[in-house]
């Protein structure tokens, strides 16, 4: 008999039930917007230059939003045999971070969707919540503009 447990941490555990007891597999979730969000926080934090992760369409769209509202200061998409990968060139004000803070808001063990009256402002206005909602990847104030909402996909100040 096999049954499923999730944890916090993102780690499922199986637990395969005998007669003489049970034994434990762990398997790991991968989420490749954290990975992203957090190539970014890394690099930031490391003042790179710019970092280079495989690249998807969510990908994209998260970096257009970026550099949209002058977080970033480039994004350009490679294409490979397999499934690209896209660089991202971070931005700084005298060698001040731009970025001081990104954050993973929905992840794959708790997805947060929010209507269109509940999007959330970022200290007060100054930060940005990116959403992915049915008009594609919007920011706080564009979804609440559109009068759409979805599911929220970070934060960043």
């Amino acid at each position: 008999m096999l049954k499923s447990i999730r944890h916090s941490s993102l780690i499922i555990q199986h637990f395969h039930f005998y007669e003489w007891g049970y034994r434990v597999e762990e398997t790991m979730q991968s989420d490749p917007i954290a990975d992203f969000l957090t190539s970014i926080r890394n690099a930031n934090q490391a003042k790179k230059v710019d970092v280079t992760v495989p690249s998807s369409k969510i990908k994209v769209e998260i970096a257009r939003v970026l550099k949209q509202e002058g977080y970033i200061a480039e994004y350009a998409t490679q294409e490979d045999n397999k499934q690209g990968t896209i660089t991202v060139t971070l931005r700084y004000n005298d060698r001040e971070r731009v970025i001081q803070h990104i954050e993973r808001v929905s992840k794959p063990g708790r997805r947060v969707y929010v209507g269109k009256t509940e999007i959330p402002r970022v200290l007060g206005g100054l930060g940005v919540t990116i959403l992915s909602t049915p008009r594609g990847v919007l920011t706080g104030s564009s979804a609440r503009a559109a009068g759409v909402g979805g599911e929220l996909i970070a934060k960043v100040y």
